[in-house]
């Protein structure tokens, strides 16, 4: 049994295959109705995808509109590897982490 590489450690061709998978099982898990491994396998392509994005281009104290959430915004207070760490405005203030394949 071969162990799963890390998408830290995927180069970016590997990594397109990948999202590439993920996005044809996604689309079987909808056409059959599977909801929450649907969730799951979206969740993987927004990960995926943010190792492919450069983490510099995110900046401390700016906001940014949340991909998939029209209306919905982002602040960040600080980035560790792909995640920016802040809050959602209009939120309840509670701190979190999103990939930063989903900020724009």
């Amino acid at each position: 049994m071969r162990q799963e590489k890390r998408y830290s450690e995927m180069t970016e061709q590997e990594l397109w295959q990948e999202i590439a998978a993920l996005q044809e099982k996604a689309r079987k898990a909808e056409q059959m109705g599977i909801i929450n491994e649907f969730a799951v396998l979206e969740r993987k392509v927004q990960m995926a995808r943010a190792y492919l994005l450069d983490p510099s281009q995110f900046k401390a104290g700016k906001i940014y509109e949340i991909d998939g959430a029209p209306g919905e915004y982002f602040k960040i207070d600080y980035l560790n590897g792909v995640f920016a760490w802040g809050y959602r405005l209009k939120g309840d203030g509670k701190e979190e982490a999103l990939p930063i394949s989903l900020l724009k």
